[in-house]
């Protein structure tokens, strides 16, 4: 079975609100196409135009290549391999960021494929399976009033079921007092049974000193963590946050590659890193990055924010962590979160199951992918 084509399709709702951090209003799909009729399909969270350029570009000589080129004619079921080909091929541009974006697309779509291919789900293949279901937080935005925030606390409990819910971005950093003041409505709300968990959303830029004191706050009010308080390369803030509060400082999203995340453990001295599979270089490398967190006695929880194909695969990563605290479950009512993938993960006293069916275990809606995909239309898949 060879590669024949890799296919970065740009998806994007009619109204796109930019002002907010939710990346859920447009995508980058990839798929994966073999000579088999086999096609594996993987997600990006980044700017969706810019990846799609590295994935399409020409080739320009040994260490600067776009990926299609890379991959085509190659064995679809040598992830490992493939991954290391993409790295070296686009190290003259890339080793972090958007390089790194797109190998993790389409390694996640790899995976997809060689499931597919062997007739296993993906974490069969990079198990042990740990655990067939784990428990979910729910994943918002923070909204500007405490009212607000009571409200979208209690509604994420009372009709969904969650037992933990985040709140992030919105309005925290701009005001310490009103940061607490929102957590504190989240808390009431939330009761004593229901973990809290906050992502300051970059709020604190590289300034400790609010940080460490909206923490101590935070402490009292039993929030789980403070998440990604500070700009991803302030690593001294990072480290003087977290050897000066109780709290579990949590961060990494931005952040790609093994040797990226060793760095933030070691000179952030963060508790919990949380790679996204989507952009820290796919399922093959953030699975050497939970063994980096867990050799350093810290906690790989990975980040998730899309649609259904992000979540299916982080789903199979938390079935093999041997510790896996929770699955990011975002709650963003777009189209492409709601409705790219035909599966949608349905909660069960707060737990979602890890899917079960080859590859990834998720199918795209293709009404859905036409009626958002931007420029030239995908193309078709045998069925």
């Amino acid at each position: 079975m060879k590669i024949t084509d890799v296919e970065a399709i740009v998806l994007r709702q009619p109204a796109l609100d930019e002002s907010i951090a939710d990346g859920s209003q447009d995508d980058l799909v990839v798929r994966v196409h073999t000579d088999a009729g086999i096609v594996g399909v993987g997600e990006v969270d980044s700017a969706p135009e810019v990846v799609k350029s590295v994935i399409e570009a020409p080739a320009s000589h040994a260490i600067a290549s776009g990926l299609r080129h890379v991959l085509v004619g190659q064995d679809p079921l040598d992830t490992e391999a493939l991954w290391d080909a993409m790295y070296r091929a686009s190290i003259y541009y890339g080793r972090r960021g958007v390089a790194l974006h797109a190998i993790s697309g389409i390694d996640i779509a790899l995976w997809d494929l060689k499931g597919k291919a062997l007739g296993q789900p993906v974490s069969s293949l990079i198990g042990p399976v740990q655990r067939r279901r784990i428990r979910a937080y729910a994943s918002t935005l923070m909204p500007d009033t405490e009212a607000e925030t009571a409200r979208k606390v209690s509604a994420l409990i009372e009709q969904y079921g969650f037992t933990a819910v985040k709140l992030g971005w919105g309005p925290l950093g701009r005001d310490p007092d009103h940061d607490v003041r929102l957590a504190r409505a989240a808390r009431r709300a939330a009761g004593d049974q229901v973990d809290v968990l906050i992502d300051a959303g970059l709020g604190y830029g590289a300034d400790p000193i609010p940080a460490i004191r909206v923490a101590r706050e935070l402490e009292q009010l039993h929030v789980f963590w403070l998440e990604e308080p500070f700009l991803p390369d302030a690593l001294e803030a990072y480290a003087r946050l977290a050897d000066s509060v109780d709290i579990n400082v949590a961060a990494g999203e931005e952040d790609a590659t093994r040797w990226g995340f060793q760095e933030l453990i070691d000179r952030g001295h963060v508790d919990v890193v949380q790679p996204d599979v989507t952009r820290c270089g796919g399922i093959t490398e953030i699975l050497r990055i939970a063994n980096v967190a867990r050799d350093r006695g810290k906690a790989c929880v990975p980040h998730a924010w899309k649609s259904g194909i992000v979540k299916a695969a982080s789903l199979h990563v938390n079935a093999v962590l041997p510790e896996a605290w929770f699955q990011e479950y975002c709650v963003a009512e777009t189209p492409l979160n709601t409705g790219l993938t035909r599966q949608t993960f349905p909660l069960k006293d707060g737990f979602v199951e890890i899917p079960t069916a080859p590859g990834l275990g998720v199918e795209l809606d293709p009404d859905v992918l036409e009626r958002y995909a931007v420029g030239s239309k995908p193309l078709p898949v045998a069925a």
